[in-house]
């Protein structure tokens, strides 16, 4: 009987290995050395991380031209409600009732007897970065006083500062203004 069983478990080893050398030659892996080593785990996180960093700027620089695209539209939006404004009243807001002369009727010198606002949707907003827009008027202030070179002869003025909140910049920072 041991000598039936030692055969058997010969004849069962012989049949493995010819089994094994079968799948190595088919490119199969036996199991024993699947899955992948440190190295190249290691470089698969690099090159994910990379990719994902690139979709990151990719997509930061998309946001700040929407911003600026935004930042535009409304002051357009403005532009077209202050000539509404000036349709009605005969005069533009002067600098101290600002945009807000647009959704409510001021109550400061000179009060528009045939204001027939409001003149925008919803109250004025703040622009896509978080500030106010500056509204200048030609009502005696200098334009210049918006920081930026605005031409004369304009009866007013609209900016937003841009990302960083101050006049001038660049790029993101750059003034959105209503001349341009």
């Amino acid at each position: 009987m041991k000598k039936i069983i030692l055969r058997a478990k010969k004849i069962f080893e012989s049949a493995s290995l010819n089994h094994a050398r079968r799948l190595k030659a088919q490119g199969v892996s036996d199991g024993k050395n699947a899955g992948f080593t440190f190295v190249e785990t290691l470089a698969v996180l690099v090159v994910t991380g990379l990719l994902a960093s690139q979709v990151g700027i990719a997509t930061n620089s998309l946001i700040q031209r929407a911003k600026v695209s935004s930042a535009k539209n409304q002051i357009e939006m403005f532009k077209v409600a202050l000539q509404s404004y000036y349709i009605d009243c005969g005069r533009f807001p002067t600098g101290e009732q600002g945009l807000s002369a647009l959704w409510e009727k001021p109550s400061m010198y000179p009060l528009p007897e045939t204001w027939n606002g409001p003149y925008v949707e919803k109250k004025i907003p703040l622009d896509p970065w978080g500030n106010p827009y500056i509204y200048f008027s030609a009502d005696g202030v200098a334009l210049s006083l918006a920081g930026t070179s605005a031409p004369e002869g304009l009866p007013y003025a609209i900016v937003s500062y841009g990302a960083d909140g101050v006049s001038g910049g660049e790029g993101a920072e750059r003034d959105v203004v209503s001349w341009e």
